[in-house]
C-alpha cells in the first residue's frame, strides 16, 4: 500500500489524467484478486476510474481522440456557473448587498464567511459547498482583508504647511549643529504577569502561560513611557514613570535626557528644537507645558523652540516609528513582570542603523489637575512664530 502511494504521489506531477489511469489499470491487474480496492485507496482514485482504465488497455473501449486532448470534447463535468448562470450574480450580491441594491441581504449585518456564504445558497437551491464558494469569489476578485486606518478624519487647511515648516526649523537646526529631538508618550502598561501582544520563540508545547483577564494588579500598577529621540544621533532617552503622565514629567524626562545625553554631544549648544504632538501631556494648549518649559530654558539657559504636528498627525513624528516600534518589537510575547524589566527591555532595544536607548525608573510623582493662572503665562517669555504661533514657539531663557 505504502509503495502504491509513493508511486502514485511522484507520476501525479507529470502524469496528465488519462496516462495516471492506464497506470493505475495497469497496477491493479498486477496485483490480481483485490487489486482494484488497493489501488483506489491508495491513489484516492474511484473505482470506476479504474475500471474504465483496465477497458482501455484491453482496447475495448480506448477512444480516439484529438491531438493534445486528454478527454473528448465535451466530457467532464460541467462548471457550477454553467449550470447556473445566476449563481455569481447571487453570490455577488449576498457579499455586498448595498453595492448590489439589495439592502434587506439576510448576511449584511453577519460575518460573511465562506461557510455561511454557502449555506446561504444552498436555502436557495443553489446546492454550491463551501470550498466552491472560495473558488467563485476568486474569480469574483474578492480576497480576505482586514479594515486599514487609513481615513484621518478633517484635514487642518494648514496641515501640509506646517509640515514643511517643521522639515525646514529641523534641517536648519541639524546645519547649525543644533539638537534636535522628538518626544512623546508610550502606551500605559500593566505591570505583572500579563499576556503581551506578539510571539516569541519557546519549547514546543510549552507556551507562555498568562492570567485570562488582564486586572490591574494594584502593588504593581501601570507605567508611563515618556520617550525623547535624538534625530540627528539616532539616539533615545525613556523615562519610565509611575505616576500620572503630566507635562511636569514631559519636561523632567527632556532635562534628564539632556543630563545624561544631550549635553555630551551638543557641548556649545545654545538652542534645542522639540517636535511634538498636539495634544496629550506635551499638547499646544497644555498652559502646564509651557510653564514647565519655562522652568527648563531658565535651569540649562537654552532656547527652547517647539513645534507641534498638526492635530490628528500623531503617527508622523519621529519618535513613533524610530524608536517606540522597536521598543515593542524588543519585548513581543514577554509579560513585564516589573518596573525594572519595562527598564531592562527598553534599555536593550536596539536596530541594524544603530539606535541605542537608555532608560531609568522616574519614581517621582506628578500631581494631576495643576492649574496655571493667567499671571502665570503672562510672565513666560514665550516668542511665538510668524507662522501659526499656536503651534510654533520658543521659549527663552529669564536671565
Amino acid at each position: 500500500m505504502k509503495g502504491l502511494r509513493e508511486k502514485h504521489s511522484a507520476l501525479s506531477r507529470s502524469f496528465d489524467e488519462a496516462r495516471l489511469r492506464l497506470w493505475a489499470a495497469a497496477e491493479a491487474r498486477s496485483l490480481g484478486y483485490g487489486g482494484i480496492e488497493a489501488v483506489a485507496k491508495a491513489a484516492g482514485l474511484s473505482r470506476r476510474t479504474i475500471h474504465r482504465g483496465l477497458g482501455e488497455l484491453s482496447q475495448r473501449r480506448r477512444a480516439v481522440l484529438p491531438p493534445g486532448r486528454v478527454r473528448a470534447p465535451g466530457a467532464g463535468r460541467k462548471s457550477l456557473t454553467e449550470r447556473d448562470p445566476a449563481l455569481l450574480a447571487d453570490l455577488e450580491a449576498l457579499v455586498e448587498p448595498t453595492s448590489r441594491g439589495d439592502p434587506q441581504s439576510p448576511l449584511r449585518w453577519t460575518c460573511k464567511s465562506t461557510t455561511k456564504l454557502a449555506a446561504e445558497l444552498n436555502r436557495k437551491q443553489r446546492r454550491v459547498s463551501q470550498r466552491s464558494v472560495c473558488e467563485l469569489l476568486g474569480r469574483l476578485h474578492y480576497s480576505l482583508q482586514s479594515m486599514r486606518k487609513s481615513q484621518e478624519g478633517k484635514q487642518h487647511p494648514d496641515r501640509n504647511a506646517q509640515f514643511e515648516y517643521i522639515n525646514r526649523q529641523v534641517k536648519a537646526f541639524q546645519a547649525a549643529s543644533q539638537p534636535v529631538i522628538s518626544v512623546d508618550t508610550k502606551k500605559k502598561e500593566l505591570i505583572g504577569d500579563f499576556a503581551n501582544k506578539g510571539r516569541e520563540w519557546q519549547p514546543r508545547g510549552r507556551p507562555q502561560l498568562a492570567p485570562v483577564h488582564d486586572f490591574m494588579d494594584e502593588d504593581l500598577g501601570k507605567v508611563s513611557p515618556y520617550g525623547v529621540y535624538d534625530m540627528t544621533a539616532n539616539q533615545g532617552w525613556v523615562s519610565v514613570g509611575i505616576d500620572h503622565d503630566t507635562a511636569e514629567f514631559a519636561v523632567e524626562t527632556i532635562r534628564r535626557w539632556w543630563q545624561e545625553m544631550g549635553q555630551p554631544l551638543y557641548p556649545r549648544a545654545k538652542r534645542l528644537l522639540i517636535t511634538a504632538d498636539a495634544g496629550g501631556s506635551n499638547g499646544s494648549r497644555v498652559r502646564l507645558w509651557k510653564v514647565a518649559l519655562q522652568w527648563l530654558a531658565d535651569a540649562l539657559k537654552l532656547e527652547l523652540t517647539v513645534c507641534h504636528f498638526p492635530p490628528g498627525t500623531s503617527k508622523w513624528n519621529k519618535i513613533e516609528h524610530r524608536m517606540f516600534c522597536h521598543i515593542s518589537q524588543n519585548w513581543r510575547g514577554r509579560p513585564l513582570t516589573s518596573r525594572q524589566v519595562v527598564v531592562k527591555l527598553i534599555g536593550s532595544t536596539t536596530t541594524k542603523q544603530g539606535l541605542k536607548i537608555r532608560a531609568a525608573l522616574d519614581t517621582h510623582h506628578y500631581p494631576a489637575g495643576v492649574k496655571i493662572s493667567r499671571q502665570q503665562m503672562q510672565a513666560l517669555k514665550l516668542r511665538p512664530a510668524e507662522f501659526h504661533g499656536d503651534w510654533n514657539y520658543s521659549i527663552l531663557p529669564r536671565m
